[in-house]
Order: C-alpha cells, then sequence, then structure tokens
C-alpha cells in the first residue's frame, strides 16, 4: 500500500492550501491507468502471444514489472527526502521550504526519520475523535467506488466486444481527471474541503440511482460519467481532509493516513461479492449499497464539520486545541491557525 507514503510525502513539502492539487496531480495517474491499462493488457496478450515461446499474459507480466522496476529505482535516486536535508536545495531553499509548513501549524515538522515514535502517534490517532470521523468518510467513498472494477460488468458490457467496450470506458476516466483536478484547485483556492467531498459525492448518488432504475445502455453509460468524476475527486479531497485535520505531531500524520486509508481498503474483502452474475445485468442491489455507502461519506463529512467548527470556536476563544501546537511566544494560540472545513 503505497498510497498512504505518497500522501505523508506530499504533506511534508506542500501546505494544507496546496495538497489538493497536487494529491489530485497524483490520483489523475490513477485515473489515466484505468483508463488505458486495459486497453494496453488486450493488446500486449493478443499481439504477443508466442512471442520468443512465451505466451501473452508472461510478456505482460514481464513489461509492467520491468517498467515498475526501472521507474521505482529512477524515483529512488531522484527523489528528494524532507525539506531541511535535501542536498541539492541551497540553504535558503531549504530555510524556506521548513518555515512555510512551521509558519502555518507553529511547529518543526520531521527533518530526519531518527527518533520518530510512530507507535506514539499511532495512539495519537486512536484517541482523536477526527479519526473516527474520517475513517466513515474514505469507507464509505471506497466502497462505492467498487462499481469502477466491475466496469464493463455491470453496465451490460454495452453489447460490444472486449475491445469496443474497453474503448467506451475511456471518455469517463478522462473526464474524471479534468473534473477532480478542477475540484481540487478550487479547493485549493478557497480552503474549503466539506462541499467540494460532498458535491462530487452526490452526482455519484444520481449516477447510481439511474444504474439501479434502468438497464438501458445509454442511460448507463451516462451514469458512469457521473459515478468517475463525482467519486474520484470527492475522494481525493477526503484523503487531503486527514493530512489537513490531523497535521501535527508528524507521527500522528503518518499514522493516520495509513490507519484510516487501511479501513477504506478494507472494503476490499467484500466487495467482489456485489457483482454476482446472476445478478446481471440489472445489479440493483450493488447500486442500491453504494447509495447508502455514498450516504454514510456524506453524514461522516457532515459530522466531521461540526466537530472542526466547534475546536475553531475555541481556538478563537484562544483555548488550546489537541494538534495545534501554533502558540504565540507567550505560550497562548495563534489565531492565525484554523482546521480547513
Amino acid at each position: 500500500m503505497e498510497q498512504p507514503g505518497c500522501l505523508y510525502y506530499l504533506s511534508c513539502w506542500y501546505t494544507r492550501n496546496e495538497l489538493a492539487l497536487r494529491t489530485a496531480c497524483l490520483y489523475s495517474g490513477i485515473l489515466a491507468s484505468r483508463a488505458f491499462s486495459s486497453l494496453i493488457a488486450a493488446a500486449i496478450t493478443v499481439n504477443m502471444d508466442g512471442a520468443g515461446g512465451l505466451r501473452g499474459w508472461r510478456w505482460l507480466f514481464l513489461i509492467e514489472g520491468i517498467a515498475t522496476i526501472v521507474i521505482s529505482a529512477i524515483g529512488f535516486f531522484s527523489m528528494p527526502d524532507f525539506p531541511r536535508n535535501t542536498t541539492w536545495l541551497s540553504e535558503d531553499e531549504a530555510v524556506l521550504a521548513a518555515w512555510r509548513l512551521h509558519e502555518e501549524v507553529g511547529k518543526e515538522d520531521w527533518t530526519s526519520g531518527k527518533g520518530q515514535p510512530f507507535w506514539e502517534g499511532f495512539w495519537l490517532v486512536l484517541t482523536d475523535v477526527k479519526t473516527w470521523l474520517l475513517a466513515p468518510i474514505l469507507f464509505g467513498i471506497m466502497s462505492a467506488s467498487s462499481v469502477t472494477s466491475f466496469f464493463p460488468s455491470a453496465m451490460g458490457a454495452f453489447h460490444h466486444n472486449q475491445i469496443a467496450t474497453l474503448l467506451l470506458l475511456v471518455p469517463p476516466y478522462l473526464f474524471g481527471i479534468v473534473v477532480m483536478l478542477g475540484n481540487a484547485w478550487h479547493a485549493d483556492k478557497t480552503g474549503e474541503r466539506f462541499y467540494h467531498i460532498t458535491l462530487p459525492v452526490c452526482v455519484a448518488i444520481v449516477g447510481f440511482i439511474i444504474a439501479a432504475a434502468t438497464t438501458s445502455t445509454s442511460a448507463r453509460y451516462a451514469s458512469i460519467m457521473l459515478m468517475v468524476p463525482g467519486l474520484y475527486s470527492g475522494y481525493t479531497i477526503a484523503l487531503v481532509w486527514i493530512s489537513n485535520t490531523l497535521t501535527r505531531p508528524p507521527a500522528k500524520r503518518a499514522a493516520g493516513l495509513a490507519f484510516i486509508d487501511s479501513i477504506a481498503h478494507s472494503s476490499n474483502t467484500y466487495f467482489t461479492y456485489m457483482y454476482p452474475k446472476s445478478a446481471a445485468p440489472a445489479f440493483s442491489g450493488a447500486f442500491v449499497h453504494n447509495c447508502v455507502l455514498a450516504a454514510v461519506a456524506i453524514a461522516g463529512a457532515f459530522a466531521l464539520k461540526v466537530k472542526l467548527l466547534r475546536l475553531n470556536k475555541q481556538l478563537e476563544r484562544e483555548e488550546l486545541v489537541e494538534g495545534t501546537e501554533k502558540l504565540s511566544p507567550e505560550g497562548t494560540v495563534n489565531q492565525g491557525f484554523r482546521f480547513l472545513v
């Protein structure tokens, strides 16, 4: 599970109002892979079957495996570490990069991997009520997103051959990338989180309702055009909300990202049973399930919004709130820090 590590890595370099667009850029690669990976796999397995005495599926494993190893090696040697200890940054650049994060929250972020009590951070995650409000948001959206793993079977295969069906699935993902980037850009610009999660998820719910109500090919294709951008746009901002909310100490942020992401992906243990062949072509039960889980995500987001608004009011009264170590020299709460809602 590389996702929590990537999200934590981004949070070590970018401020809270810069994370959404960067995270969306990261996820645009995932959506692009969903759009084209099946087509590429089909082309390799069909056209290279028997080449060099190997079956097509073996060539697929070799090509994808070698590409992954090469890209990982390049990333290992080229990606910077923390702002303070990146050697190719000048001293002024390193200080500025670290200062931006310090100024936002009021406490130095990690400068090395030494002396960082992860288990202490994990305990802080378990005992923070905000964790248990974030978890259902991610779990609900991830569970509802299970439908994307069953395109095109859940959509009735569009009554086309495999290649034509896979080609039809490219536009929804490309459209999803555009919407996701636009939603993330606006979330960064405004600093707002709740509506940038819930409104896209509501759009996805409309898609689920359409798909549950009819087996029409055109209607279900339209529903995909709502599901993909709605789910991934909301999910991206929900991930960012973790880093925005569980800000410090860094060990807590790292543990929180890993723990909540694990809860979200626990839906993988059951969603394969939501689309049995016996339920085809309607799959109405699965779409109703997706609507319910999306509603759970919206409810969790609303509960977290209420909680954060209360904490922000405490900060306005200069009361110290756990995880907001932005203090003035006199020890009172600095009026600059607020949870993003």
